[in-house]
């Protein structure tokens, strides 16, 4: 069984973009485009990680952590164009486990969905394989 990851973002290239990227590395990906969809998708499929923007119209990423953590425990890595340290504290301080800037690298990106499936004890047969692909590709 592959890694399920929900990927919430309000702009559907970049949710096309990641959903095609994590695909190849095998994972099983689901996307919202709505805090509130994304919420509900949470609910629904347990999935391993969420992948989360911040600046979306309906619900924030701060909400969407927040209501999120209501009910799971699900790892939740932050993909935002936000660069600021204060705004980082405060997405980790209402939820979040892990923080990225975008656009970030492929292998990095690969890298910190491991790192939180390890801390959360998910299988991790796809994510081995992934990087070694990518540190492949990468040589």
């Amino acid at each position: 069984m592959n890694a399920k990851i929900l990927i919430i973002d309000d702009d559907p290239a970049i949710t096309d973009l990641l959903s095609m990227l994590l695909k190849m590395h095998n994972f099983d990906v689901l996307t919202a485009n709505t805090g509130g969809e994304g919420i509900e998708l949470v609910r629904a499929h347990s999935p391993n990680v969420l992948i989360l923007d911040l600046m979306m119209p309906d619900q924030n990423g701060w909400e969407v952590s927040a209501a999120v953590r209501q009910f799971s425990n699900i790892p939740i890595l932050i993909l935002s164009a936000i660069n600021d340290p204060n705004m980082v504290a405060s997405v980790l301080d209402a939820g979040a486990d892990d923080f990225l800037v975008k656009p970030v690298p492929s292998g990095t990106l690969i890298a910190h969905l491991k790192k939180l499936m390890r801390r959360s004890d998910i299988p991790q047969k796809n994510i081995v394989s992934a990087i070694t692909e990518v540190q492949s590709v990468s040589s």
